[in-house]
């Protein structure tokens, strides 16, 4: 019998310090003590804790980063009341965005129920599982009610998003248009067409910025909301009119705003028309506006518009408010998100929006000139600055209106801390593809007979990543796309057997290229049956932009055709590999992973350059390490006196660079280790997110670790000083890491003659 104290039992099932919000680490469950500790006997320790003071249960659980999203599908967006098994993929990726964006964990529950009293029954009962309660999807007035008394009844932040998250965007986008239509809000006349939900809240949150009662209209699916009806609810009740109107034209006659909560194409450009001068119009019903973007720009010029797409500027979306305003309540264990809060998040939003908008921003976007103004009242979703601005704006807004249990007092620390639960890696590959997308280029995948390629293939096609240039047997590839219901029969194909002009022309060329380097005419025609050579060479020509290959060959076989035919940069001695390892903390880059078999200490200074660049390219300042089994020469050998060397070297000709080595890779990882044992490193202060391997055997196999039992996202290999872009994939690399490569591959070529690889 394995017999645990009770401090290991505790400490195994501590979650964070009381006062210190902190990433919690998955706990190992290996060996049979590890068992005891996660459960008897050792649970029985931290249950003893918290039965002694309830408090315990955020110190010893995972409650204070559980949210729950809970809905019972009677109003999901767009579809209306579908049930609550319908709505569960809705509730999923709710949490996916939880997950993403603010490092919250979720679980989605989807309840049976339409009786607003038993709901909150249900719903009650829940608290002592979570941290916090989302309410999604529920249809008013029933979600009204419902909310109201959750909040009454419950101790913890509880928000119902559709009402609350599209107030709070709404209203950062209202401020900041109204400062540039030079208009103050106590003065302004508002038309709120929809009396739901979001419509309710979006009114109220203007109330509590000072807009006027009497200068607001309220329509509903029935008309204007007047005094004399008599099937108003309590809510819609708060906003009847006494002014002398009657109809939708009358309400917008000298109106300075609208806002659209209601369906699409219900806003007639001649209303617009008659709006007062830079009218503001917020036309946030899904998937189609109330009036169409483009028809509404092109009757007013001075128009401000905001919608609730992704394809227009000044998209309201929730994602911008929800995970960060949770995250700040969570953090500071508020019994309620209030309404100082709210207003917080409202202002942060609004002001985030002035200021300079960060060049990775940019780049997600594919838009250098986004800046304050009529296109840009709010921060883009994935702005990195979000949550480090908006959470702990309504942290502090919790802390000074007396909801929170546990006050943050180090602000500085718990940037760090917010920062870290996300990582910059997350939006990596989405401001890649992103970027991809903007301007999508000619991709030629070399192995298109196989399934995998062709998905691939498909998925860059459809999402306007990149155009694919197909080679291969026809009549194979026409097959599988047949067999597997895939749309690629407008993409173009090319089999290299039948293009006998074609060869012959790239054979001349090829054997041109070769000839004094042992290649005959006939080797040169025999070698451009091999799509890898002819795919080379149409990138050489220019009939394609960038190549990809490598799914079902040997590196070493796929990369010498594009080595013969498009040959390294010019300047550059060698070509590398480096793989981009995704971690929660950060993305690392491990360099060189997949060409340099046992580079010298000057090829390792080449590699130090050429991986460098390569970090920058990805908006990354590399931290480098080169590593060895060694620490700063505690251990004498040939990797030692080469990491040494390449290091002195490296830093000779890249002054700016920040490099340090040769280290062992948990040394160079480890900040506090480098702190406490090598304070003269340069690396101390932050560790590395760069490493250099001594070998081409010790940094494969690295990798490849990290993959197969560390569970690592890596993205690769990315193929540094080409002349071109050409990038070789793992052998079975997976679909999204080929589409993963394809992004990579055209916005390298979208820089190649800027910022190439």
């Amino acid at each position: 019998m394995i017999k645990v104290n009770k401090e290991d039992a505790l400490n195994y099932h501590m979650q964070g310090q009381p006062g210190k919000i902190e990433v919690v680490p998955t706990k190992m469950l290996s060996t049979q003590h590890d068992l005891a500790l996660a459960y008897s006997p050792g649970v029985a320790e931290p249950c003893k804790e918290i039965a002694a003071d309830k408090e315990n249960v955020y110190k010893y659980t995972a409650k204070g980063n559980l949210v729950g999203v809970i809905s019972n599908g009677t109003a999901v967006l767009g579809l209306g009341n579908i049930g609550p098994d319908a709505s569960k993929p809705v509730m999923e990726g709710k949490g996916v965005l939880f997950k993403k964006f603010a490092g919250i964990d979720v679980f989605d529950i989807e309840i049976d129920c339409t009786d607003p009293e038993e709901f909150i029954r249900i719903v009650k009962s829940l608290e002592p599982t979570f941290g916090g309660i989302n309410l999604e999807d529920i249809k008013a007035p029933e979600s009204f009610k419902i909310e109201n008394a959750l909040k009454e009844q419950m101790n913890i932040p509880l928000m119902h998003d559709d009402q609350h998250g599209t107030a709070i965007i709404s209203s950062a986008a209202l401020l900041n248009a109204l400062e540039l239509a030079g208009k103050r809000i106590e003065e302004i006349q508002i038309v709120i067409n929809g009396a739901g939900a979001a419509a309710i809240a979006c009114t109220k949150l203007y109330v509590a910025l000072g807009a006027k009662l009497d200068n607001i209209v309220m329509f509903d699916k029935d008309g204007i909301i007047r005094p004399e009806r008599n099937d108003l609810d309590i809510y819609r009740a708060q906003f009847v009119t006494l002014r002398k109107i009657n109809t939708l034209a009358e309400a917008m006659k000298g109106a300075d705003v609208f806002i659209g909560l209601s369906a699409g194409n219900v806003l007639a450009p001649e209303l617009v028309k008659l709006m007062a001068r830079d009218p503001i119009i917020f036309a946030l019903a899904n998937p189609d506006p109330e009036i169409p973007y483009a028809v509404a720009m092109e009757t007013r010029e001075d128009l401000i518009m905001a919608t609730g797409r992704s394809d227009h500027p000044n998209q309201v979306n929730n994602v911008l408010g929800f995970p960060y305003i949770f995250r700040g309540a969570l953090d500071v264990r508020a019994t309620e998100i209030n309404e100082a809060m709210k207003l917080a998040a409202v202002h942060a939003l609004a002001d985030l929006a002035k200021e300079p908008v960060p060049e990775m921003v940019h780049k997600a976007y594919g838009d250098n000139t986004i800046s304050f103004g009529r296109t840009y009242l709010i921060p883009k979703p994935l702005d990195p600055r979000l949550i480090t601005t908006v959470s702990p704006a309504v942290a502090k807004a919790a802390i000074e209106s007396g909801v929170a249990k546990n006050p943050i007092t180090n602000w500085e620390a718990y940037e760090t801390e917010l920062q870290e639960r996300i990582g910059i890696d997350q939006k990596l590959m989405t401001r890649i593809t992103n970027q991809a997308k903007k301007n999508p280029k000619t991709v030629v995948f070399a192995e298109a007979d196989h399934y995998k390629i062709l998905k691939a293939a498909q998925i860059v096609k459809e999402q306007r990543i990149a155009n694919p240039i197909l080679l291969g047997n026809k009549a194979r590839i026409a097959a599988i796309i047949e067999e597997t219901n895939l749309d690629l029969h407008d993409c173009v194909i090319i089999d290299p057997y039948e293009e006998e002009q074609k060869r012959e022309e790239f054979a001349q060329l090829l054997y041109t290229k070769r000839q004094r380097k042992g290649l005959t005419l006939f080797d040169s025609r025999r070698q451009m049956r091999d799509r890898n050579y002819f795919g080379a060479m149409m990138l050489e020509t220019g009939e394609a932009d960038a190549l990809i290959s490598g799914l079902t060959r040997d590196y070493s076989k796929t990369i010498l055709p594009s080595l013969q035919i498009i040959g390294v940069e010019e300047g550059i001695n060698k070509v590398a590999g480096m793989y981009i390892i995704l971690s929660k903390k950060e993305p690392y880059f491990f360099a060189d992973t997949t060409v340099n078999v046992n580079p010298t200490a000057d090829e390792l200074v080449d590699i130090i350059g050429l991986t460098a660049r390569a970090v920058r390219f990805f908006d990354t300042e590399p931290r480098m390490a080169v590593l060895s089994y060694s620490n700063f020469g505690s251990v004498q050998g040939d990797i030692p006196n080469k990491g040494a060397e390449a290091v002195r070297k490296a830093k000779q000709r890249y002054p700016d660079l920040m490099i340090d080595g040769e280290m062992q890779a948990n040394t160079a990882m480890n900040r506090h280790l480098l702190k406490e044992h090598y304070p003269f490193s340069e690396l101390a202060e932050k560790g590395a997110n760069t490493l250099i391997f001594p070998t081409l055997t010790s940094g494969n196999i690295a990798y490849k670790l990290l993959q197969e039992i560390g569970g690592a996202e890596a993205i690769g290999p990315v193929l540094m000083g080409m002349r071109k872009p050409v990038h070789i994939l793992q052998l079975g690399s997976s679909i999204r890491e080929i589409v993963n490569m394809v992004s990579i591959a055209v916005v390298d070529a979208q820089n190649y003659n800027n910022k190439h690889i």
